[in-house]
């Protein structure tokens, strides 16, 4: 006997008590938007390590992004006010501020292959931060100093930047290349902690100048190298124990193998055009900053601006600059590297118009005040910047072959700097050839549209960058390392964790025994990563099945099959089957929990993955398919 129940009515009367759960679901998702950024750096130092995460916030924000903009901004006062050197002279010394970073690969060799007391990280760390913190303090000490001492201390302050830079990217690589999925995360975090330090630095730097005078500003530059040296004490890497017998025989062989797989990774296209692509979009934007700073806090010619708001300026342009990031990480990350690029060098092109405007002062015919205009377009040329930037870094570092994955990612940043050296010593040729001076400004807007005319012409060579996302693979088998076991047993144990996308207490271990592979094994298998695909159908845990497969390619298959499966038992009369990848991600939507455990090879332990990891890998197993398999 049925029991019917009775009609409920639709509308209901608004009680005092439905108002204030309204309110406080408001209120939760306040706090809920407000604990994100937490939660993401919970989540990357539970994937990651904790120190990691730190490392990261101390290089990329103390060290970059706050005494790197300190150094823009106080340097540049320092040497028109103090040293009174000419625009275009300024503009070659900044391009020997690039002389440490262009020899990354230097430091990135000494960290893979110079181990000292079996570290690879931590000493170099310690040495940066001495160099910075001797550097800087010099500077100060010493007074007004010859200008070549002076631009000597302020290489040193460079080099330390550069070294620890170099020592924290060689960490990320590893973990892009190991955890790819979180590849856009590290990233996007190196970019706000860099922006969020530039922001401090920049509101903070006008005022410095200001109260200290340009030269006791410098000694601000001793404060973030010192917290490198604590970095170097605390930071947590596994000691090796390969080094305590015959070092010097196998820091040879180390580099010699190292110098050997950059050069044979580098002449691979697939590596070669993009790294080209990043060296001729740097170089060709030439660099006219010290003509433009020179021009508008002079106080005949140009808006005479104070240091303090100069300061601001930098700061809000900061700001924005965090916005790219946010924009990239929530919006853009999922685009191929191209499509990113190509649109954000077409902006970057049109927002260079906007110095033209301001050079002209058709700001104020058109009744915009100088402060107003001078702000917006730096926001909105910070923007573009970071949002055509940290693709090409994402790029770089899945460019990156393991064991040797610090010394290339610092040899890609070494092209990148001679890229940027490029543009500082051609914009202070060119500063110099129309007659731009300390004082006479009349041909600096031919200069700037000159630049924006190159700016343009870059975007005739984006077809180098390859038109794939962060998740394809970009590195042929055949350039990947043969790594050794470091472990002595025939076998190891691997702890395989099935994370669940659904609630963190349903989680499975596993503890299995495999066999370790030989050298060739690896190298000719990596494509071929040893797959386990998790299903449940419903929240009960009895539900669970494992699917096994030898590679991604054929998981892929498999996700698929049962998929067509599906198709076929609702139409049993279907023979051609056709549908879009938005059904296809609705039937994975569909299951409770599905993730992935694939093994890798140069770790000898399975990585976790999630739904969203393993849609992108179906799309992009598709798209392989449909384009004949390429």
């Amino acid at each position: 006997m049925e029991t019917l129940e009775t009609e409920k009515p639709l509308l209901k009367p608004i009680s005092d008590h439905s108002v204030d759960m309204t309110r406080h679901h408001g209120r939760n998702g306040v706090v809920s938007i407000l604990l994100q950024p937490f939660q993401w750096l919970q989540m990357l130092s539970s994937r990651l390590n904790p120190s990691f995460v730190v490392g990261v916030v101390l290089v990329y924000g103390l060290n970059q992004g706050f005494s790197g903009s300190i150094f823009k901004v106080v340097t540049d006062y320092y040497w028109k006010d103090v040293q009174q050197v000419e625009p275009s002279v300024v503009q070659l010394y900044m391009g020997l501020y690039y002389i440490p970073w262009v020899m990354r690969p230097i430091w990135g060799l000494f960290t893979d292959v110079f181990p000292i007391r079996g570290y690879k990280r931590k000493p170099y760390f310690v040495v940066a931060g001495v160099l910075g913190v001797v550097s800087a303090v010099a500077l100060v000490v010493f007074g007004k100093v010859p200008a070549a001492l002076a631009l000597s201390c302020l290489l040193g302050v460079s080099a330390a930047m550069a070294i620890a830079e170099v020592v924290i990217d060689a960490c990320i690589a590893t973990n892009s290349i190991n955890i790819r999925s979180l590849a856009p995360d590290i990233q996007s975090l190196c970019m706000v902690c860099s922006s969020a330090g530039a922001l401090v630095g920049y509101a903070t730097s006008g005022v410095f100048v200001h109260r200290l005078g340009p030269q006791g500003a410098l000694g601000v530059l001793a404060l973030p190298p010192a917290t490198i040296i604590i970095l170097g004490i605390f930071f947590y890497e596994k000691r090796s124990s390969t080094v305590l017998l015959q070092k010097n025989k196998k820091d040879a062989d180390g580099l010699g193998v190292a110098v050997k797989g950059m050069f044979k990774t580098i002449k691979y296209p697939q590596v070669w055009k993009p790294s080209l692509y990043m060296f001729i979009s740097l170089a060709l934007n030439i660099s006219t900053h010290e003509g433009y700073f020179y021009w508008y806090t002079d106080p005949k010619a140009g808006p005479a601006f104070s240091q303090e708001f100069v300061g601001i300026i930098y700061a809000i342009g900061a700001l924005a600059s965090m916005f790219g990031v946010l924009i990239y990480h929530k919006k853009l990350k999922g685009y191929s590297f191209r499509n990113i690029l190509f649109f954000a060098q077409l902006l970057y092109a049109l927002s260079g118009m906007l110095d033209l405007v301001f050079i002209k002062r058709w700001n104020i015919l058109l009744g915009i005040p100088d402060s107003f205009f001078v702000i917006t377009e730096e926001s909105f040329s910070r923007i573009i910047s970071k949002i055509r930037w940290i693709p090409m870094i994402v790029l770089s570092t899945r460019l990156c072959p393991l064991g040797i994955e610090g010394t290339f990612f610092a040899f890609l940043m070494c092209i990148d700097s001679f890229g940027q050296l490029a543009s500082k010593w051609s914009g202070g040729f060119v500063l110099h050839a129309f007659g731009v001076t300390r004082h006479e400004f009349g041909n600096l807007w031919l200069v700037i549209l000159l630049r924006n005319v190159m700016r343009f012409a870059t975007l005739c060579f984006v077809f180098l960058v390859p038109d794939s996302d962060h998740l394809d693979d970009l590195v042929p088998s055949e350039m990947l390392p043969k790594n050794q076991s470091e472990d002595a047993d025939d076998d190891i144990k691997l702890l395989l964790l099935a994370t669940s996308s659904s609630s963190s207490s349903s989680s499975l271990t596993i503890e299995v025994n495999l066999p370790l592979e030989d050298e060739s094994s690896i190298a000719s298998n990596h494509n071929g990563r040893h797959t386990i695909i998790l299903l449940q159908n419903s929240p009960s845990r009895a539900t669970r099945t494992f699917m096994d497969y030898d590679s991604i390619g054929q998981a892929m298959d498999g996700i698929c099959g049962l998929y067509e499966r599906k198709l076929k038992e609702i139409n049993p009369s279907l023979r051609n089957l056709s549908y879009d990848i938005a059904d296809l991600y609705n039937f994975m939507d569909g299951f409770a929990d599905m993730s992935a455990l694939v093994y890798e090879h140069s770790m000898h332990a399975y990585l976790p993955y999630d739904r969203q990891w393993i849609k992108q890998k179906a799309f992009s197993h598709l798209k392989r398919l449909a384009n004949g398999g390429r």
